[in-house]
């Protein structure tokens, strides 16, 4: 057995008073087995050390939510025997250093947290940010990461249905990539992970175990340097294929009675599957690795506890089980073997070539994982913009560079490489306010956004943590569905800065406030720290993933303006907010401002007043203001639209032109309005106290505003161009 050498020690992540603690725990020196699992199941990745305490006040209950944090994914009722299982996790480490397996295996891992739970995913989405478009790494890595989603998603048959791609270069060192999947299950047939029954065999089934992917998760708990090219090893390598065939066989095995518990093997592999199902169960196992199925030869207890190949699971079965669970897979053609046993020990026994090589207790680990308060400061509270001292540009010139600047650029080129048909139930598809997937073969339908717009979180955390959750909220409402819950997603720097931990602290109380106001709790979720490349910390991102229910499919609205002549209303207040604004940066070249302030209760009523005007059918179109402010909205309905609708607009005189038009105000949506529900639109509007205005009409094909006009087709061209001008220079060389 290997020697714990001093230097070992901080190789594995692990700090000198977490090893103090480890010998307490023990009584003795670990070995290096020992040692390899204290630092994945410690490391930041698998036990939010940092974060835990903060965690816990987030509000995660409602009478829809079946079950909240702490399982492979949350779940919520829809009724009729429905549930919806889904949770969004981040591969940001992984996808920097090697794009193409890192994106694909984070498509895999969050797959199979939502199918071990007994549900069949039926949709993809994923937040990605990158650097700035200018720096030589981020071409490849947008080329990598892209091919790596659709090659993985599309391959599994589960349709990629939306998302957003960001670029700043606050990225260029650490690029984001978080992966959400939605899934269905009946609601009396859904699957844990706590272990159960002494003397119960634990099974292991799957692809076999080889050396990728050891070290990921302490990989992931770990800023960036100069060396982190050489991690390659540490990323895992995906087969969409075999995922495809456990999908099948895990839902045919769940269809009988067979299993007790069981769990997919994420970050830490066998490690941390085999502890949590333990843990949860309050039980011991004992397990020999010999038994586990390996593609390499010669690995170790060490390697093989800390392998993170993917697509492999573990399970409890009822005894006697084996030879009906085995079938199945051997039908499906996945490895399968009884690598254990459940015990009343509370004890982790490991044995390899018939020797004893680790035997850890199982609660320290799993529960008694270090508990962090780190110190925090509030982040500086930035001034106020008066929109009248910033710089005043013609609307229609600076509607053309906005709508052409990478963050607001068709994001088709990234979802035409995505297949978001196949199941076909796809009802509303890529670059709306939400996606749209049918629950097959009824009416019903969820709705699923990710949102987070790290500027504003940047600027004011909490605000921008409340932001987050707010455009979830309204990117549902705006396609007519209830918004229901949130998984989320919070990337941040190094939590041991005081002031990447104040961010981390405000914008989750933001984020908390936001979804108790708006009955929008938190069901899943992920943290990913260490998002820094030699000291420099990422824009913090709070991605927020949302879901909602339509119950009639048919009365879901989107972007694109319909009908010539009709009505062109905004819900919702204008205030002329500039600072922090896409305007603020892309044409004035600053990124100064205190970011827009969030109403809660009028963003509530707003949303609870589009749904029931597109629940009645008044809405022929809807879109949510957000980035780049009213014009902008206004452009990308007259860009969607079939035949370049385009649009007529006036402006009040009470708000400098500039601000009226690229404020970025929240709480408000552009409706499309015919003639004969203009006059129920208002009324409704006033019965919820909500601002209402008539904007202007659609018709022609430029929009006019303040006495500029600019034409669709252009605006179209502009928006269309930019992204595959981008790639073109990496596509051209395949």
């Amino acid at each position: 057995m290997s020697q714990i050498t001093p230097e070992i020690i901080p190789s594995h992540g692990i700090k000198p008073d977490e090893y103090a603690k480890i010998l307490e725990i023990l009584g003795r020196e670990p070995n290096l087995t020992e040692l390899g699992i204290f630092s994945v199941m410690w490391s930041e990745h698998c036990s939010y050390k940092s974060s835990k305490k903060w965690l816990k006040t987030l509000p995660t209950k409602a009478p829809w939510v079946i079950c909240g944090p702490g399982e492979n994914a949350g779940i919520i009722d829809i009724g009729d025997g429905d549930a919806i299982v889904f949770k969004m996790e981040s591969h940001n480490h992984p996808s920097f250093i090697e794009p193409y397996q890192g994106a694909a295996t984070g498509v895999g891992g969050i797959l199979r947290d939502v199918f071990t739970m007994g549900a069949r995913p039926i949709a993809n989405m994923n937040a990605l940010r990158f650097g700035d478009p200018s720096h030589p790494k981020t071409r490849h890595l947008v080329a990598g990461v892209v091919a790596g989603i659709g090659g993985y998603g599309n391959c599994v048959g589960v349709p990629t249905v939306g998302g957003e791609t960001n670029f700043h270069s606050s990225y260029n060192g650490n690029i984001l990539v978080n992966a959400m999947t939605v899934g269905l299950a009946r609601k009396d047939n859904i699957f844990y992970s706590a272990a159960a029954g002494v003397g119960n065999p634990v099974v292991y089934f799957g692809s076999k175990t080889g050396r990728d992917g050891i070290h990921g998760a302490t990989m992931a708990s770990a800023e960036f340097d100069e060396k982190s090219e050489e991690k390659r090893p540490t990323v895992q390598v995906g087969d969409p294929f075999t995922e495809k065939l456990l999908i099948e066989a895990c839902l045919e095995l769940m269809a009988t009675d067979a299993i007790v518990a069981i769990q997919d093997m994420g970050a830490a592999g066998l490690t941390s599957s085999s502890f949590e199902m333990a843990s949860k169960g309050g039980l011991g196992i004992e397990m020999d690795l010999d038994a586990v199925p390996m593609r390499e030869e010669g690995m170790t207890a060490y390697e093989i506890m800390l392998s993170e190949s993917q697509e492999r699971m573990l399970m409890v079965l009822k005894p006697g089980r084996e030879a009906e669970a085995k079938a199945i897979m051997d039908k499906w053609e996945l490895d399968f073997a009884v690598v254990g046993t459940l015990t009343d020990s509370g004890r982790m026994v490991l044995k390899r070539h018939g020797a004893v090589v680790a035997d850890l207790p199982i609660d320290p680990l799993a529960l008694a994982s270090p508990e962090y308060d780190r110190p925090w400061v509030a982040p500086a509270k930035r001034a106020v913009i008066d929109a009248k001292e910033v710089k005043a540009v013609c609307p229609a010139e600076a509607l053309k560079t906005l709508v052409a600047c990478p963050d607001l650029a068709s994001r088709r080129w990234i979802y035409q490489q995505y297949d978001h048909m196949v199941m076909g139930d796809t009802v509303l598809r890529p670059g709306g306010d939400a996606a749209v997937v049918r629950i097959h073969g009824t009416t019903k339908a969820v709705a699923i956004t990710t949102d987070v717009t790290p500027r504003y979180v940047l600027a004011d955390a909490y605000e921008g943590g409340r932001q987050a959750v707010a455009e979830a909220y309204r990117n549902l409402s705006a396609v007519g569905a209830l918004p229901m819950a949130i998984t989320d997603n919070l990337n941040f720097g190094n939590p041991e800065k005081p002031e990447i931990m104040g961010q981390i602290v405000e914008a989750i109380r933001g984020m908390g406030q936001a979804c108790r106001e708006l009955d929008f709790p938190v069901v899943s979720g992920n943290v990913s720290l260490y998002n820094e490349t030699q000291g420099t910390a990422i824009q913090p991102t709070p991605a927020v993933g949302g879901v909602g229910l339509l119950e009639d499919v048919t009365k879901s609205v989107s972007v694109p303006f319909r009908e010539e002549g009709s009505n062109i209303v905004l819900i919702g207040e204008t205030k002329g907010w500039l600072g922090a604004s896409l305007y603020l940066r892309e044409i004035c070249g600053s990124e100064e401002g205190a970011p827009p302030p969030v109403a809660l209760h009028r963003e509530r009523r707003a949303g609870e007043l589009v749904r029931q005007l597109i629940g009645d059918g008044m809405v022929l179109a809807c879109h949510d203001v957000s980035d780049g402010g009213l014009l902008v909205a206004v452009a990308e309905m007259s860009m969607a639209s079939a035949k370049h609708l385009g649009a007529q607009l006036d402006a009040p005189s009470s708000l400098p032109l500039h601000a009226w038009c690229f404020g970025e105000d929240q709480g408000r949506y552009v409706l499309e309005v015919s003639d004969g529900d203009l006059a129920s639109v208002l009324e409704e509007a006033q019965e919820h106290d909500t601002a209402v205005r008539v904007i202007g009409k659609t018709g022609g094909h430029v929009i006019s505003v303040g006495g500029r006009a600019v034409r669709v087709d252009e605006l179209f061209a502009a928006n269309e161009a930019w992204l595959p001008a981008f790639m073109g220079a990496e596509m051209s060389g395949h």
